[in-house]
């Protein structure tokens, strides 16, 4: 090791290594330490340099002839009092929080963690360099051409959640060398799938570097979904196909100029409510050695522990501006610099707790609402964690939209046969006024789903009533208890093509009732080739066909209903408003009604009473108040959607108040759902009078 490297004092801001194209400036925060080393890594040889400057908490250097592709990370001197909060050890190389890109991973020896294997009270002083991973400098520059963000209004995006290596690591007209890459996901022929289903934003799965879990390493497992972040600002450098010394970053923004040119919003998934450093038994990677008490959230009457509320053994700590500034500056960045359109906050609850309580104002939103970068992009919210009062759906500031976990939870119930308040379905198909409304938001507040990564796949919801995760090697404890019960084979077909008929058709179901609805829909990928995953409800650590996507066996005739549906919702604007029905006659009828099979209007003994669901939709398409692009008045089709989600087929009157002659659009029971006719209607004949709705289907009809 050497001490020879002379620099210049440097600047506390930015923080992390920033190059200017002659050397670099290094800046890392700690209001603990007493002193701080910057430590540069050259073939296997380790450079020290004494950071002396320090303004504002900031340890700065600036470095000449230091360049691209340079690795380092820091040791931090100071306190070592966990029973105070602090974890100081200059034995333990930390990774720069701000660092642009990571080169290695961690190895798990017992170097990594403060304590000997078998003692957590003690301290153990093993260098961690040659076990942990190392931030690399990166190159500013990058070509963006005539890349511009496409904008899509939230009123009419369909996000499909997407995870970047599972998407194309079995592909078969993609390059080897490129499957399961960025550049793989930037290949053409995965952006013609994309393309032709129709999606217009690809949400993606944690792409900041993250950590394999050391429990999962143990097993032979791997973390899978990434949820486990260490890196706010590096793309993980397992998905890149360019190399791990930077490339990874222009790699990135080549897949968002590339998706940006086909029209397609680049959504990240990311995960800022704790760190892959775990509780008081975790390594220290980085936040820990650096500054413990500043940057995560610790038991106030026993700061040696960690405050929880995501699950995972720590919580960052909101309450403290330069965690917040992380935060703030890691957004700010990807939408600056890479150039993406949005973020889906993981247990975004979590972000509010400045103290115990979830508060929607608390210091992180106020940010965000008054920052010019960031608060023009889309921002949801996963709007729960673990805490006390952690559910909190509906309750997240005006600009925010939101996963609708009662939008799922309602339509599963609905289509399973359970009895159910058909109100509680009127709410979650018309954009859940009951949760939005009040303060100012519009039906794109709500982002439906039916599934998502977490749980089961769309093609495993309809054919197992229990879970089957044994191979996650946890006894098959993990996850969702059970799927609660769909028996598809319950008072229904017996046989086995029947059953196969039936759960073919409840896919359709859901997927017809998730874009037929009012709010922003978002399809799992691979839902639409009937993707599953053996029964798997919790496949974070399945790194392995079980995940990925299965090009070789996709359900065609699934993935042209998929396609029909998503164009069908995209020409039809009465189908994605941006304002809220109103109920309000216009030329004789209003903007929305709900009728009975009898084809009279519902009762207040209907709305109320549960009972398997049986509803019909009418929505008037003359009565669309949203404006379009350029302020003209957008008029639509009318239409009746029929929901039958008995086990008995039901004869539906449809001529009335709301049209006499009806055109069959889809039905979900017929085979193929589009262009056949619906209920006994014939194809090309007029609907009049009554139709049969079958058992557990779903039939829209266009007014002549």
């Amino acid at each position: 090791m050497t001490n020879d490297i002379e620099g210049w004092p440097g600047r506390p801001y930015p923080l992390g290594a920033t190059y200017d194209g002659t050397g670099t400036n290094f800046s890392l925060f700690s209001e603990v330490a007493d002193a701080v080393e910057l430590c540069l890594f050259d073939d296997g040889t380790e450079r020290r340099v004494a950071l002396t400057e320090v303004d504002g908490f900031c340890w700065h250097i600036y470095l000449p002839r230091i360049g691209i592709g340079q690795r380092y990370g820091f040791r931090v001197h100071g306190p070592w009092e966990p029973s105070r909060g602090h974890r100081c050890n200059p034995n333990k190389l930390l990774l720069d929080p701000y660092a642009k890109a990571i080169d290695g991973g961690v190895d798990w020896d017992q170097a990594c963690f403060p304590y000997d294997f078998g003692d957590p009270d003690s301290r153990n002083d093993d260098d961690s360099a040659p076990h942990v991973p190392k931030g690399v400098v990166v190159s500013p520059y990058f070509d963006w051409g005539t890349d511009r963000r496409p904008d899509v209004p939230l009123h009419e995006s369909v996000i499909y959640e997407m995870h970047v290596k599972g998407f194309t690591a079995t592909h078969p007209d993609i390059p080897e060398q490129l499957r399961g890459t960025y550049a793989g996901l930037a290949h053409p022929v995965a952006i013609d799938h994309l393309l032709s289903l129709g999606v217009t934003a690809v949400e993606l799965q944690p792409v900041h570097q993250f950590v394999h879990d050391y429990t999962l390493s143990q097993r032979g497992l791997r973390n899978y979904w990434g949820y486990n972040s260490i890196g706010f600002f590096a793309p993980h450098n397992e998905y890149s196909s360019a190399g791990v010394d930077g490339s990874q970053v222009p790699e990135f923004k080549a897949m968002v100029r590339a998706l940006h040119a086909a029209g397609i919003e680049v959504i990240l998934d990311v995960v800022y409510n704790h760190t892959a450093e775990g509780n008081h038994l975790g390594p220290v990677l980085s936040f820990k050695g650096i500054d413990n008490a500043a940057y995560y959230r610790l038991v106030p009457d026993d700061p040696a522990h960690y405050y929880d509320t995501t699950g995972t053994g720590n919580s960052l700590n909101m309450a403290h501006p330069h965690a917040l500034q992380l935060i703030m500056d890691s957004l700010r960045y990807w939408v600056t610099e890479m150039h993406v359109d949005g973020f889906r906050f993981d247990l975004a609850a979590t972000l509010a707790r400045q103290f115990h309580d979830v508060d929607r104002l608390s210091s992180f939103f106020d940010l965000v609402q008054q920052d010019p970068v960031i608060s023009q992009v889309k921002l949801i919210a996963e709007p729960w964690d673990l805490g006390e009062g952690g559910y909190q759906v509906g309750n997240f500031p005006p600009q925010w939209s939101e996963w609708n976990g009662k939008y799922r939870d309602t339509v599963r119930d609905v289509w399973r046969g359970q009895p159910a308040i058909v109100g509680e379905l009127a709410f979650r198909l018309t954009g859940s006024s009951d949760l939005y409304q009040a303060d100012s938001r519009r039906p794109s507040a709500s982002v439906n789903f039916v599934t998502a990564h977490d749980g089961f796949t769309l093609a495993d919801l309809v054919s197992y009533n229990d879970k089957h995760n044994e191979a996650n090697g946890e006894g098959n404890r993990d996850g969702e208890s059970h799927n609660r019960s769909w028996n598809c084979g319950v008072e229904g077909p017996t046989d086995d093509a029947a059953i196969l008929a039936l759960r073919a058709r409840q896919q359709r179901n859901l997927l017809a009732t998730l874009f037929l609805s009012q709010g922003v829909p978002m399809l799992l990928s691979g839902d639409e080739v009937g993707r599953t995953q053996g029964g798997n409800n919790n496949a974070y650590c399945q790194d392995n066909e079980t995940s990925w996507f299965d090009w070789a066996h996709r359900d065609e005739a699934l993935l042209a209903y998929v396609t029909e549906l998503i164009a069908f919702r995209r020409e039809h604007p009465v189908f994605r408003r941006r304002r809220w029905f109103q109920g309000r006659p216009l030329r004789g009828t209003a903007d929305i009604e709900w009728l009975r099979p009898d084809g009279t209007g519902m009762t207040e003994a209907d709305w109320t009473e549960h009972h398997e669901t049986c509803v019909g939709m009418f929505l008037n398409g003359e009565a669309i108040t949203s404006p379009g692009p350029r302020g003209e008045q957008v008029v639509d089709d009318s239409f009746l959607v029929l929901i039958n989600a008995s086990s008995e087929p039901r004869k539906w009157t449809v001529s009335g108040p709301w049209g006499e002659a009806w055109a069959g659009v889809l039905d979900t029971a017929a085979d193929p759902p589009f262009g056949t006719g619906a209920g006994a209607g014939e194809p090309g004949e007029p609907v009049r009078g009554d139709i049969v709705v079958g058992d557990r289907s779903l039939v829209v009809l266009r007014r002549l």
